[in-house]
């Protein structure tokens, strides 16, 4: 497990000041690749309990495992929105900031004064970025929406699980994720046309179209045959084989994408006379006999161990893996060559491990920051950012608009 090392670029966002309304995972996981990319992000979080996964199950010392798994390398202040001096307080830092993420339910914002239209008169260069479900137009636009729900509505829920079983979710909140990922996208693009045009842009992000748009094939699969994909495993509904296959002490994974690979399966599988039988050398032969083409690779992987296949897999260059627990798969030789867990000192943990940025350049950054307890760095923020007076920020503490 790798320490966070210090360095002195900060990252290509250095510079950047990012005002985060947000709360749960879709938004925290956009302001988090901010983070990640160096700039300063400010957690705007309400008094209390603050977002609302510093209570999710299970806690250690106070902590939620699942706030921390968003939230490295933000700061946390506590203002109480509700009050007009705390939304006066936020729109002061909104004035001194270049991004605002936000993820409540559309009129949210603006019922509290602090829509677009209003940070935006305070600051036209403000890059606003709205996360939401169903995004701010459409008959669903009012709807709440979760995870399962978005993977349900947009169809991918309905490809997932096992053939002849009801679909199952995705384990990983994909749903929830896609906005981390298109937010950002987003962001970048209007920071850079900020850089010509001087002028900010209001960014509306539907967590719905985003899963629609990672269809991808599959949806171009529906309007070729004119039927709905239908779940299949580990299965590809077109590539064979490709999926889980059984070995004497657990399964392992085999992908075959072209027939070149299938030449390197059948000579791992010491039957090389199939990469030419008629029956088998095409991608849609093998699909039409996917039952018999699974069944002779399963013959042979069922009778071996799979640190026996994963050695036999790589010496013949077979596209392959085993299938390893969330806990090997953090520890595993790649995962640590790629620093990818990493050591932080948090407030009232201590040491811990945590995920590590996953993107990388040509110049080191230093590790992240641990993610911040409610309220850590509320004085710092006043005074650092605004400017306040020790007595100005007691002042607000003693009024509750921030503690």
């Amino acid at each position: 497990m790798s320490e966070s090392n210090q360095t002195t670029w900060p990252g290509p966002l250095a510079g950047i000041r990012v005002l985060d309304f947000t709360r749960v995972l879709a938004g925290p996981a956009a302001s988090l690749a901010l983070a990640d990319l160096g700039a300063e992000v400010i957690k705007i979080e309400p008094p209390g309990s603050g977002d609302e996964t510093r209570d999710f199950p299970p806690i250690r010392d106070g902590e939620s495992h699942y706030f921390l798994s968003v939230n490295r390398g933000k700061k946390s202040i506590v203002i109480d929105l509700k009050s007009a001096a705390g939304v006066a307080l936020a729109k002061d830092l909104a004035a001194r900031c270049d991004i605002v993420v936000e993820n409540y339910r559309p009129g949210v914002m603006d019922r509290l004064g602090l829509g677009y239209e209003a940070l935006c008169a305070v600051n036209p260069k403000l890059i606003y970025c709205a996360i939401s479900g169903y995004g701010q137009t459409g008959p669903l636009k009012d709807r709440p929406s979760f995870d399962i729900v978005l993977q349900a509505m947009s169809g991918a829920l309905s490809v997932n699980g096992e053939p002849g079983q009801p679909p199952t979710k995705l384990g990983i909140p994909l749903g929830d994720l896609v906005g981390g990922i298109n937010g950002p996208i987003a962001i970048l693009a209007a920071l850079h046309e900020r850089n010509a045009t001087g002028r900010g842009r209001y960014i509306d992000i539907s967590l719905m179209d985003g899963l629609i748009g990672m269809l991808g094939y599959i949806a171009q699969l529906a309007w070729f045959t004119g039927e709905d994909p239908k779940p299949q495993g580990s299965q590809h509904p077109n590539l064979v084989p490709y999926g889980t296959f059984p070995a004497r002490d657990g399964s392992i994974i085999v992908a075959c994408l072209t027939n070149s690979f299938w030449g390197r399966i059948c000579d791992a599988l010491g039957c090389p006379e199939n990469a030419a039988d008629p029956r088998y050398d095409a991608i849609s032969k093998r699909r039409n006999a996917r039952e018999e083409v699974n069944a002779i690779v399963a013959a042979f992987t069922r009778d071996r161990t799979v640190a026996e296949l994963v050695a036999l897999f790589t010496e013949y260059q077979v596209p392959h893996a085993p299938i390893l627990g969330v806990t090997e798969a953090l520890s595993q030789p790649q995962t640590l060559a790629r620093e990818m867990v990493v050591e932080v000192e948090h407030q009232a943990l201590g040491r811990i491990p945590i995920v590590n940025r996953p993107i990388r350049f040509d110049e080191p950054q230093p590790g992240p920051a641990a993610p911040p307890v409610l309220g850590q760095h509320t004085d710092a923020i006043l005074a650092e950012v605004l400017g306040l007076t020790a007595e100005q920020i007691a002042g607000l503490r003693a009024s509750q608009a921030v503690s």
